[in-house]
């Protein structure tokens, strides 16, 4: 019978952020309530799988995402800064469309190339610094599974990395809502699938209700 192993690449939950800033890498960001409950919903979801090894971003957002996970299975958490956000120029402002930073002039220089990118850590190093941290979690947990909790563009730019897509993309257009599961699939070491989920969906549409999106 082959090995089979699957990796759970999580995406953090929602974060208290009242100022709407990017916050990137910055200490101090912590889950919203919401976001907690995301955490918990998640780890119930995954309190039935065979989960060994769970690893977390440095950033308190991940770690707080990780915990129930961890507790569920009574394993401890490894912080792994490879899955940490991406850095990012604008970390620390606001840059929602047409306002904030990017109304300003002096920082049009930063958004002149979109495909490696300008504004900040280039596509193909988050991609490389995931793969190597992925393939750790696999054979840490080879027969049974691991979680890693990240952030949103790491996980998609992996994701895009293994199924063979350009790197560039239009945010917008992600498949990584907070808290959602990009689950890979391995039998004897190799990747056979990719599948998403989202267990968190009913508290991602309050979340939305919220935003006023």
């Amino acid at each position: 019978m082959p090995t089979t192993t699957v990796v759970h690449l999580m995406r953090h939950g929602e974060v208290f952020n009242p100022e709407g800033v990017l916050y990137g890498r910055l200490p101090g960001y912590h889950l919203s309530d919401l976001g907690r409950e995301m955490a918990q919903v998640v780890a119930d979801h995954l309190a039935a799988h065979d989960i060994t090894h769970v690893v977390a971003s440095p950033l308190e957002r991940a770690i707080e995402t990780a915990s129930p996970i961890a507790a569920s299975h009574n394993l401890g958490i490894t912080v792994d800064p490879r899955v940490v956000e991406a850095g990012n120029f604008f970390q620390g402002k606001r840059v929602g469309v047409g306002d904030g930073a990017l109304r300003e002039p002096k920082y049009w220089g930063k958004l002149v190339d979109p495909f490696t990118p300008s504004w900040g850590e280039r596509y193909d190093g988050i991609a490389a610094r995931m793969l190597a941290a992925i393939e750790d979690a696999r054979i840490a947990a080879t027969g049974h599974a691991a979680v890693i909790v990240s952030h949103q563009l790491p996980v998609w730019t992996v994701r895009s990395k293994l199924e063979g897509r350009r790197l560039w993309h239009d945010p917008r257009k992600r498949e990584c809502a907070l808290a959602s599961l990009t689950s890979l699939h391995y039998s004897d070491g190799e990747l056979v699938t990719i599948t998403y989920s989202e267990p968190a969906a009913e508290l991602l549409e309050r979340a939305a209700k919220k935003s006023g999106a």
